[in-house]
């Protein structure tokens, strides 16, 4: 496995298949780009589709950028049964009436779930609780108490289906946000219950489904352009010098007053430098710093 060929440094942007865990898909990715180095932005669930990014090489250690931007779902709410998984399948923990339920309460439930919210993550997910994840207790019929963590919600819209209590909701919103909670929440807050019957990821940042493709036919694309929703600064060679060895700059170095960070350096020719974020006083300093043979 040759790790330091530049052209196996980047992100690959997949569109999971159902039934497949984001480390399934990490898996594949290995072995098809004969790669160890391959790492996931997000857990995507396994009964989910839609877009994944996966780090491969020195890429994954910019994976936690692209794990922070915001992300879009589309998913189907049905009505009337809650599930052990909060999906279609779980098996069906409880039941209830629908009857006064409508898209017009379901929209005016779903309003009080824009901004930032406390969410409580299900039992059947990877949040880690005294070192054990949830879905390993869960596995074992347990259920145990879970704090509530804050999420924020940008967009929410829900729209008719053509069936029967079946209604569908899009969600724009930030890291660690669970759409199965989220879709439970606004049906008990209208006066029932619901479960997810089908969940896609449309985009995280500004890559979206256009910009995915299933695994069989995967390209790497650079690091440069997989950090594109972030302020990108060009320097030159003489800056470029210092910012491989990990200097710390003065912000007005590069007037970056009004620019949001993090900042991402790349030298004249597009070659990613590092990524800085502020420091101590009016300072910048690197908070990951590629080398320069590895773009």
């Amino acid at each position: 496995m040759n790790e330091e060929n530049p052209k196996k440094n980047g992100f690959v942007v997949v569109d999971k298949e159902s039934g497949w865990t984001s480390h399934d898909v990490v898996a594949r990715t290995r072995k098809k780009l004969n790669m160890r180095k391959v790492g996931h932005s997000g857990t995507l669930d396994p009964p989910a589709t839609g877009v994944l990014i996966l780090g491969v090489g020195k890429a994954t250690r910019l994976l936690k950028y692209l794990t922070e931007l915001p992300k879009s779902y589309t998913a189907t709410m049905v009505l009337g049964a809650e599930t052990s998984t909060l999906d279609a399948e779980g098996e069906i923990t409880n039941t209830q009436s629908t009857e006064g339920v409508c898209l017009k309460s379901l929209q005016e439930a779903g309003t009080q779930f824009v901004g930032e919210i406390l969410q409580i993550p299900p039992m059947v997910s990877a949040v880690k609780v005294e070192g054990r994840r949830l879905y390993e207790i869960a596995r074992e019929g347990k259920e145990i108490e879970r704090k509530s963590r804050k999420v924020s919600i940008y967009e929410l819209s829900i729209e008719k289906t053509a069936d029967e209590d079946i209604y569908r909701i899009s969600v724009i919103c930030g890291s660690g946000t669970y759409i199965r909670s989220l879709v439970s929440d606004i049906a008990r807050a209208a006066g029932t219950v619901a479960h997810v019957g089908d969940l896609r990821r449309n985009a995280i940042g500004s890559f979206n489904e256009s910009d995915a493709s299933p695994i069989e036919k995967i390209s790497i694309i650079g690091m440069t352009e997989g950090l594109k929703d972030y302020s990108q600064i060009t320097v030159d060679e003489k800056d470029a010098a210092l910012i491989r060895v990990g200097n710390i700059f003065e912000k007005t170095h590069f007037q970056l007053q009004g620019v949001p960070e993090p900042w991402v350096f790349i030298d004249k020719q597009g070659k990613l430098l590092a990524v800085y974020k502020s420091h101590k006083g009016k300072t910048i300093k690197p908070d990951v710093v590629i080398p320069d043979d590895n773009n």
